[in-house]
This record gives structure tokens, sequence and C-alpha cells, in this order.
């Protein structure tokens, strides 16, 4: 994987006002950290730093240069984002070296399509692999083309680009195939399904008319509170 060329700014306020402040300013709040290094904490383009991991994925490598002078290279620990307006809270960065092997999560791709009337549960969507911190892959893939109903796909199967070694236990499940559910089958889920359904409406329909009942009860106890006390002479 390339690197990515980004600059960034030392970052000096600190906590939840601080971050929002630099998120305000169209920046993410990271840290830099690594390699017995002290913590540094900067602010990224957020608008850059989106778009090269949209890009290149959760594992791709930054060249940052900071506006101190520090030029580094790093690869994205951890990424905090806002699960509604879909932006980057925050952005742990982990220090590495041209030729250092370091241990990351890598996505899983199936690809083909299993045998006729099947199908395929994705166990785990990535595997933990060692690999050159400048050549870590953005995606791995592993074909289910034709697998039969009963078999499985490990970490095993999953074939590696060179220099790329697994990390995680090769017995690790990838994905299942399993036989598709018949039309019959469908239909006689489908009075359970429903069941559960009316079952759900009418526990929350319980839930509202509770509350209802309750909200008159404590607006009569508000009005039945003593007013506030005069101030003592």
């Amino acid at each position: 994987m390339s690197e990515v060329k980004i600059s960034a700014e030392p970052r000096t306020e600190f906590g939840k006002g601080g971050a929002r402040r630099t998120r305000r300013a169209g920046k993410v709040p990271a840290v830099l950290y690594g390699h017995g290094e002290k913590p540094k904490h900067i602010a990224l383009p957020a608008l850059e730093f989106a778009a090269a991991i949209r890009r290149g994925g959760a594992n791709q490598l930054f060249a940052i240069e900071v506006s101190d002078g520090t030029q580094v290279l790093a690869l994205p620990k951890a990424i905090q984002r806002d699960p509604i307006k879909d932006t980057f809270e925050h952005v742990d960065l982990l220090l590495v070296r041209r030729g250092e092997k370091v241990t990351v999560e890598v996505p899983v791709q199936l690809t083909g399509e299993a045998a006729k009337d099947t199908l395929i549960v994705h166990d785990h969507d990535t595997l933990s692999v060692t690999a050159d911190a400048t050549k870590v892959p953005d995606h791995l893939e592993v074909s289910v083309e034709g697998v039969e109903a009963g078999n499985q796909v490990t970490a095993a199967d999953v074939e590696l680009p060179q220099g790329v070694e697994l990390a995680a236990d090769a017995d690790t499940l990838v994905a299942s195939i399993t036989a598709a559910p018949t039309a019959e089958q469908l239909e006689a889920t489908l009075p359970e399904v429903e069941a559960a359904t009316e079952e759900a409406e009418a526990l929350a329909e319980g839930e509202e008319a509770a509350e209802a009942a309750e909200a008159p009860e404590a607006a009569a106890e508000g009005e039945q509170e003593p007013a506030a006390k005069p101030a003592e002479a």
C-alpha cells in the first residue's frame, strides 16, 4: 500500500472542549505514539484524512509532516467515529519504520458464489496478519466458488500476498456455507415471527401506557411541593 503524505499541526488544547474546537476547525484530534517515544498530540486535516481512509482503508500508511518539523510514518491503530455524522472523532496513530514488521487486522473479502441453494455466513470479516509496515495489504480474498452446504472456510484457506504471514489461528472460521431454507421452512417459522412481533408491540404499548399514567402523578407531586423558604434575616 502506498503511503499518503499529510500535514499536521501540534495540538495544545486537550479534553472534550479542546477536541470539539479542533473538530469545528475542520481537523481531527490525533495522537502519535510508539517506539518508546513520548506521545505527541496533533491535529490532522479532516477532509484529507477521510479521503485517504476511504481509498486505502483503516490500515492506510501515512507520511506525516508536523508543522514543528517532525516527519514520521504512522499507521492508524484506533479510529473513533461519530456513528450519526459519520465523521472522525479521534485517531490513535502508531509510529512505524520502513522494513519494520507490524501486526494488523486486515479485511477479508469473499469472492465467487457458493453452490446452488446455499447461504453464506461471513463469520470473521477481518484477520490478523503480520507484514512490513509499508506493505500492509488493504484487503485479503478467499474464494467460496462452488462450495457445498456443510463446508467451512478458515483462515488457512485465505491466500496471503508475498511477505504477509498469518497471525491469527489457522482454524479461525472465516465463512460457513449452509443449506438455504426451503419455502416450507420459511412458512413454518412465519407464525413464530408474527407472534414475537405482536408480543414486542404489546410490550411497547404497555410501557407507553405506564409512562403516561406516571406523568400526571409526577405532575401532582410537583404541585404539592412546598414553596421556597424565605431567606432568614
